[in-house]
Formats: C-alpha cells, sequence, structure tokens
C-alpha cells in the first residue's frame, strides 16, 4: 500500500536567475497541497562567479566540463548560497524546509562518468577530435537515491530541497544533472508514494507551434509520442525531456508535467503545462 501523492518538482536558471520569478514559484511551491520534494539547478551564478575567480566555463554539447576549480564553485553556489538563500525563503513563507546535497544523509550516491570515447566535431570548438573527461560529474542508476531517508525527512513534515550536488560514497563531490536528479528521485520514490514529476522551465508545454503559447498540448501517451516527433511537434531540446518523462512513468513515476514555473498554482486545477501518461 503506497503513502499519500508526492510531487516532485526540478526548478532551473529561468527561475533560480530573477529574485521576482523565485518569489512568485515559491509562495506556489509553499501553497501546493501534500508531501513535495523541490529539486534546482545553478543558473548564472555558478558562471558568473567562476568568471569573477578567473575560471572559465567549459561546454560541449551543452554539458559543463567540471574540472577540480569548477567543482569547488558549483558546490559553494549550488550547495550554499542558492540552496540556502531557497530554504530561508521557504521557511518565511511557511514551509519547513531543509536544504541537502546528496552528501547529507546518503541520500543520492552517484559514480563518477567515465571518460567519454565518443569524439567530437567542429562544433565542440577546442575540445574537437578530443576524447572528453567531463571530469567531476556523477552518474546516477537505479541504486542512487536513499528512499527510506527521504521518507523519513517527508513523515518528520520537512521539505527536501535537493541541488545538483551529489558524492561518490569515497570523499569525493560530484556535480549531477539536476533534470536526471529529479527524474531519480521520483522513481525511487514511487515504490512508496504515488509521484507525480513536474518540470518547470520558459515554455506554457508541448506547444504545436513554438511561437504561439495559445497552442499548449494538453496530454501525450507514450504511444503518441513517437508520431509527435514525426510531425514535428515534439523537436530539438524538447525530445529527450520527453524522452526522460515517458522512462519515468515506464519504471513508476505515475505522470509528469512539462509546464511554465509561473503557472505552477495550475497544477492543483488539472490544467498546468504539458501531462504525460502511460
Amino acid at each position: 500500500m503506497k503513502n499519500k501523492q508526492l510531487t516532485i518538482i526540478k526548478i532551473g536558471g529561468n527561475v533560480i536567475d530573477n529574485s521576482e520569478n523565485l518569489h512568485r514559484f515559491l509562495v506556489d511551491f509553499t501553497a501546493l497541497p501534500g508531501d513535495k520534494i523541490l529539486v534546482h539547478g545553478g543558473g548564472k551564478i555558478a558562471t558568473e562567479l567562476g568568471e569573477s575567480l578567473g575560471v572559465e566555463a567549459k561546454m560541449v554539447e551543452g554539458r559543463r566540463i567540471t574540472d577540480i576549480e569548477t567543482l569547488r564553485i558549483v558546490t559553494m553556489v549550488y550547495a550554499g548560497l542558492i540552496n540556502k538563500n531557497m530554504v530561508a525563503q521557504l521557511q518565511a513563507k511557511g514551509s519547513n524546509a531543509i536544504g541537502l546535497s546528496g552528501a547529507d544523509g546518503n541520500v543520492i550516491k552517484a559514480k563518477k562518468r567515465p571518460v567519454s570515447t565518443k569524439t567530437y566535431g567542429p562544433e565542440a570548438g577546442p575540445m574537437a577530435g578530443a576524447v572528453i573527461d567531463y571530469g567531476f560529474v556523477g552518474d546516477l542508476d537505479e541504486n542512487s537515491v536513499s528512499s527510506s531517508t527521504l521518507d523519513s525527512l517527508l513523515k518528520a513534515g520537512l521539505v527536501p530541497v535537493l541541488c545538483a550536488i551529489t558524492h561518490d560514497g569515497d570523499t569525493q563531490l560530484l556535480n549531477t544533472n539536476a533534470d536526471t536528479i529529479a527524474s531519480s528521485v521520483a522513481v525511487a520514490m514511487s515504490a512508496l508514494y504515488e509521484t507525480q514529476l513536474v518540470y518547470c522551465f520558459e515554455k506554457k508545454g508541448v506547444l504545436k507551434d513554438v511561437n504561439d503559447d495559445a497552442t499548449v498540448v494538453r496530454e501525450i501517451k507514450a504511444d503518441e509520442f513517437e508520431g509527435l516527433k514525426a510531425d514535428g511537434t515534439v523537436a530539438g531540446g524538447m525530445i529527450p525531456k520527453l524522452h526522460n518523462a515517458f522512462e519515468a512513468i515506464k519504471k513508476g513515476v505515475s505522470a509528469v508535467y512539462i509546464g511554465k514555473a509561473d503557472e505552477l498554482a495550475e497544477l492543483a486545477t488539472g490544467t498546468f503545462g504539458t501531462k504525460m501518461l502511460k
């Protein structure tokens, strides 16, 4: 018998980088009924701090190379400044939040990503033709998330706020993609709760016309996904988002939503963004 419903919400830079957007989101997040977990990335702050310290951000295909200097910066920003600022704001709004990295309570244990054997083309700039070492980046598997620890926190009336820093269980901190953390946490918790996963980003959802917010596709079932890719409704960066969403559903998550952060209040009425179903 599963416990009551659990909502896991992931936010990114479009919310974090704007204090007004963040305040509005956290008000709506606090008002959501039931148990919930918040997962956040880092936004522009880590990049800006790195530049001020003379540490240049290195990216390949949109992924950050995390060398030791970058790891120090993202740990300070993600697990420190952003996480604790968010927790303080939630406390002020009446939500008893607790900020966590993956090392806290051993809640998320990752494995350091192996050196890539894939070579990259001219679009990778100075990395072109090179074998890529992503550095201190953590990958997750089905055993990474301690659902029992998160369950005990929820039962104690706490709201976990998870940042994008994990650990390997042998003293090493690792930088892990926040979307991946949200999905892995949702899958792990689905064994205990009726779990829904919400990705908040800059669009209202999956749009038939990317330039028209009125063309939101309200529901997509797994067997409709290939057709929507074929006709171009789902394209570009939305393809991996939806692929990950349906993988989560396949592994036990009841539903996945993708929508705009400032419309989160609509989740309670069933009119938020696009809903992915079995």
